[in-house]
């Protein structure tokens, strides 16, 4: 049976100017610059170097999924650090969207969501100084629309960054992504920090936000990034702290756990605030994030509902599965996730290029084999089509 395949997770890597191209240059300092060290290029943060990822000019970069063996468990017991020296130049297909959709011809993708790469880390980095938040994502949003395009010829759909940094700002730049034919925004799963400090998403002040979200039906992915959750101490602090430094050498630490935690956070968070009964037409995809946390957010939500009786109208496990999609990892059990929440409300996404997830997106299509054809049809295509496609009250 051959099916249509859009990709939930397709990445890009950054143009050089990604982040300065539409940046005002007197607020460079403040938001992010260029810098050389011992002949290297690294991003400044906010004044700061950032060496959160080691090469931000991509290039060279790792090939696509060279991590995926490490992945499925590592049965070989290669050293990680030594396939992620096998790199190569950069392919056009990571930066040039009519190179991409060659790639994907060849891939035999019909269509894909588009994310950022260093765009999902970048927000923590800055959150001491919410305004350079903004004025950062907004300059890169300029650039993701001019250099991917929102509904790049109904094939590419790259999401504009929106951060909650500023409620005023976000349904400012909500409502020029709409306006530009955003089809999804894309968030980190973490409270923001604002000139006030650290606050709630599901906190009134950014009811002006969701009921536009509501309202215009376009879907919020919740992509993995640096949700600055703290390890208390347990590991270094920080998205480059997945795995422990020993020389050339990695180890496991808490880090390895910090995805899940930030979106299991989220997740229990906003159907304890009441946001699929307040905005029942809002749809949340969580992407990158696996699903190993479903069982524990289901479990606490039926606590809650138990000890305080009324709270939840219906099942508040229903509740959360009317309104949440999940993009599992690939590694993850697919039968069991489609046990959890039904098989639709299950993404497919390959995570491609990244080094975390396939070689080539359908190399995906050997974990599918516990489903039955309608139900691939749906995790492959059916279910992203349809929150790819705005949902307007």
């Amino acid at each position: 049976m051959t099916l249509p395949v859009h990709d939930a997770d397709n990445h890009y890597y950054e143009a050089l100017d990604a982040f300065t191209r539409h940046l005002d240059p007197a607020l460079g300092p403040r938001c992010v610059q260029w810098c050389e060290i011992d002949g290297r290029k690294y991003h400044v943060i906010g004044g700061r170097v950032s060496r959160a990822v080691r090469n931000a000019t991509f290039d060279p970069v790792s090939k696509p999924g060279v991590l995926a063996s490490y992945f499925r468990g590592n049965a070989d017991q290669v050293d990680p650090i030594a396939l992620l020296r096998d790199s190569e130049p950069i392919r056009p297909a990571y930066r040039d969207r009519d190179a991409r959709l060659a790639a994907m011809d060849e891939q035999g993708l019909a269509s894909c969501w588009m994310f950022p790469t260093l765009g999902m880390i970048y927000e923590a980095l800055l959150r001491d100084d919410p305004v350079a938040v903004c004025h950062t994502f907004r300059a890169f949003n300029r650039w993701v629309e001019e250099d991917w395009g929102f509904a790049y010829r109904d094939r590419i759909f790259a999401a504009p960054y929106l951060t909650l940094a500023d409620a005023d700002w976000a349904v400012e730049e909500l409502t020029w992504a709409l306006e530009h034919d955003a089809r999804t925004i894309v968030m980190l799963p973490a409270a923001p920090v604002t000139v006030t400090g650290r606050r709630s998403p599901f906190d009134p002040a950014y009811d002006p936000f969701w009921s536009l979200v509501n309202e215009s039906g376009v879907t919020v992915v919740l992509h993995a990034g640096d949700s600055g959750l703290s390890s208390e101490g347990y590991a270094p602090d920080g998205f480059a702290a997945d795995f422990q430094a020993s020389g050339d050498h990695f180890g496991p630490s808490i880090k390895f756990f910090a995805i899940e935690q930030a979106v299991h956070y989220w997740m229990l968070a906003m159907v304890l605030a009441g946001m699929p009964m307040r905005y029942p037409n809002i749809r949340f995809a969580s992407v990158e994030n696996g699903a190993e946390f479903l069982p524990d957010v289901f479990r606490k939500l039926r606590s809650v509902a138990k000890k305080i009786p009324g709270w939840f109208p219906d099942d508040p496990v229903e509740l959360f599965t009317a309104s949440v999609w999940i993009n599992p990892f690939w590694e993850d059990d697919i039968a069991q996730v489609v046990e959890w929440v039904g098989a639709d409300r299950v993404l497919f996404g390959s995570d491609w290029p990244h080094i975390e997830g396939m070689p080539m997106p359908l190399d995906y299509l050997d974990e599918l084999t516990p489903l039955d054809d309608a139900q691939r049809r749906l995790v492959l295509h059916d279910n992203a089509l349809a929150l790819t496609n705005r949902r307007p009250t």
